[in-house]
C-alpha cells in the first residue's frame, strides 16, 4: 500500500484499491504455480480489513465480514455512539443477497439456505474474499484435477469478487476511537455494546476485554460460564464461537494533531495513534492468545 501512496504523492482510496488488486493477484499467480501438487489452495482464502489514518482522514476498506466501528463521543458530550464504517459482505445480509442475485439473474440458485445458513452455491457466506481462487476462475473449478481430489462443484462463471468497500472520512473532534474486528466478535456483540465497553474501561488491555466479552456472551447463549468456555479445546471451540481478533485504535493524539513524517513517504503524513490488539483463535490448538501493546503508523490490517 505504501508503494501505491507513493506512486499517487498521497493516501487515497484508488491506492488502497490498487494494493487489494495487487494482493489478490500474486495469490492468483500462487495458486496457479502450486496447482499440481496442490489444488486444494485454490479454496483457501480470507477476508480482509484495513484502516488508514492520513492527514486528517480515515480510509476504512474491507472484503467478507470483518468489521470497523467508531466510538463517537455522543450528543452533549454525553456517552458514546457507534458508526459503522465498513460494509460486511455476507450473504446472511438481505441487501448482500439482493446484491448478488442481480449479479446473477440467471441462476435461481445462487444463494441458497442450507441447514439456517445463507450461502452462495451452498459454500460460502461472504461475497467478496482475497483468494477462494476456484470461485473467481471457473477453468480451475472444472479442472479433473480439481474435481477428483478437491470438490466435485462446477461454475460457469466467477461468483465471489475481490472488490473492496471503501469508505474515506474526515475525523471529527467527537470521534474517540475505532474497533477493527474480525467477525467472531460481531457474530456475539452490536456495534453499540462494543463501543460501550471501549468508552468505559482503561485503555491497558481493551481489545483482550472485548474478545473476553465476546466469548463470555458465546458462553452465555450454551449456558456455560467464561471458565468452561476457556477448557473446551481450541479445535472443539469453533462449534461454539468463531476466530476472534480485536484491534482498537484510539484517536485523540491525532486529533490533537500529533504527527509524524514517515521517511520513505515524506509526500504525505500518517499519525502516531496508540493501539490494543488480542487475538483468541478457536481453531488451532497449538497457539496461545497474544496481545500487542504498541503504536502504529496509522495503518491498521
Amino acid at each position: 500500500m505504501t508503494e501505491f501512496s507513493s506512486e499517487q504523492g498521497g493516501m487515497s482510496a484508488d491506492s488502497i484499491k490498487k494494493a487489494f488488486r495487487a494482493t489478490e493477484e500474486e495469490f492468483v499467480q500462487l495458486v496457479k504455480g502450486s496447482w499440481l501438487k496442490r489444488p486444494k489452495i485454490a479454496t483457501v482464502g480470507s477476508c480482509c480489513l484495513v484502516g488508514v489514518i492520513a492527514d486528517n482522514a480515515l480510509y476504512v476498506a474491507n472484503l467478507g465480514d470483518s468489521r470497523a466501528v467508531l466510538g463517537q463521543r455522543g450528543p452533549n458530550g454525553r456517552g458514546v455512539v457507534a458508526e459503522r464504517l465498513s460494509k460486511d459482505h455476507n450473504v446472511a445480509d438481505e441487501e448482500v443477497r439482493k446484491e448478488v442475485s442481480e449479479q446473477h439473474r440467471d441462476d435461481p440458485r445462487i444463494v441458497v439456505l442450507a441447514k439456517g445458513v445463507w450461502r452462495i452455491k451452498g459454500i460460502i457466506q461472504v461475497s467478496r474474499s482475497i483468494g477462494d481462487v476456484y470461485l473467481k476462475k471457473p477453468e480451475l473449478s472444472r479442472d479433473p484435477l480439481f474435481q477428483q481430489h478437491v470438490c466435485p462443484v462446477s461454475l460457469k462463471r466467477a461468483v465471489i469478487t475481490a472488490e473492496p468497500s471503501i469508505k474515506v472520512r474526515q475525523i471529527q473532534q467527537q470521534d474517540l476511537f475505532v474497533i477493527f474486528a474480525s467477525d467472531g466478535l460481531w457474530e456475539q456483540l452490536t456495534d453499540k455494546a462494543a463501543v460501550d465497553i471501549v468508552f468505559k474501561n482503561p485503555r491497558a488491555g481493551i481489545a483482550k476485554r472485548l474478545v473476553r466479552a465476546a466469548i463470555s456472551e458465546a458462553a452465555r447463549k450454551r449456558e456455560m460460564r467464561y471458565a468452561d468456555m476457556q477448557r473446551v479445546e481450541r479445535g472443539i471451540r469453533r462449534h461454539f464461537h468463531d476466530d476472534i481478533t480485536v484491534v482498537v485504535v484510539y484517536l485523540d493524539k491525532h486529533r490533537h494533531g500529533t504527527q509524524q513524517k514517515i521517511s520513505n513517504l515524506n509526500s504525505f503524513r500518517f499519525t502516531n495513534a496508540p493501539v490494543d490488539i488480542f487475538s483468541d483463535g478457536s481453531d488451532e490448538p497449538q497457539h496461545h492468545p497474544q496481545r500487542l501493546n504498541h503504536a502504529t503508523n496509522g495503518a491498521v490490517s
